[in-house]
Order: C-alpha cells, then sequence, then structure tokens
C-alpha cells in the first residue's frame, strides 16, 4: 500500500476517534440542558393546547369570576400590568435590533 495512503488512513482513524470522544463528552456536559428544555417544551405544549381550546379556558375564567370576583379583579390587573410590561420590553428590543 502506498505510504501516503496508509498515512491518510491513520490520520483518518485518529479523527473518528477524537470526534467520537468529543461526541461523547458532549452528550455528558449537555445533560442539564436537556432537563431545562425538556422542561421548556413541557409549558409550550401548555400554551399550545390553551391557545387551542378557547372556550375551556373561557369557562374557566368565567367560573372564577363568578366565585371569587374580587380575586378574580386583582388577578386580572397583575395579568395586565405583566403584560403591558411584556409589551414594552418586547418593543424595546425589537429596537435594538
Amino acid at each position: 500500500m502506498n505510504s501516503r495512503l496508509l498515512e491518510l488512513a491513520t490520520r483518518h482513524g485518529a479523527l473518528k476517534v477524537r470526534i467520537d470522544d468529543q461526541r461523547r463528552r458532549l452528550g455528558q456536559q449537555s445533560a442539564p440542558l436537556e432537563s431545562a428544555l425538556s422542561r421548556g417544551d413541557t409549558v409550550l405544549e401548555g400554551v399550545d393546547w390553551l391557545k387551542h381550546h378557547p372556550v375551556a379556558v373561557a369557562a374557566a375564567v368565567a367560573a372564577v369570576v363568578v366565585a371569587r370576583p374580587r380575586r378574580a379583579w386583582r388577578w386580572a390587573k397583575r395579568g395586565f400590568f405583566v403584560w403591558r410590561g411584556w409589551q414594552a420590553i418586547r418593543s424595546s428590543l425589537q429596537g435594538v435590533r
């Protein structure tokens, strides 16, 4: 066999071993990130469910308003202020781009 081909095959094998080691280490180091991302996926699935079931959400809100109107009003005010703050942050971040 040509010595050049033998050298290339040896380097190729060494690189494959190095890549396999890097993949293994990356998998180990990304385990905490995987759990955090799975929690985020769960939240997004819940938001998606809420978007696809507006009648259920409206019924739950109506039940809370009928059962405890003061508490519902208090949470509505808080929600409004959170929403307005989010809108302000989002608009200021759009100006940064």
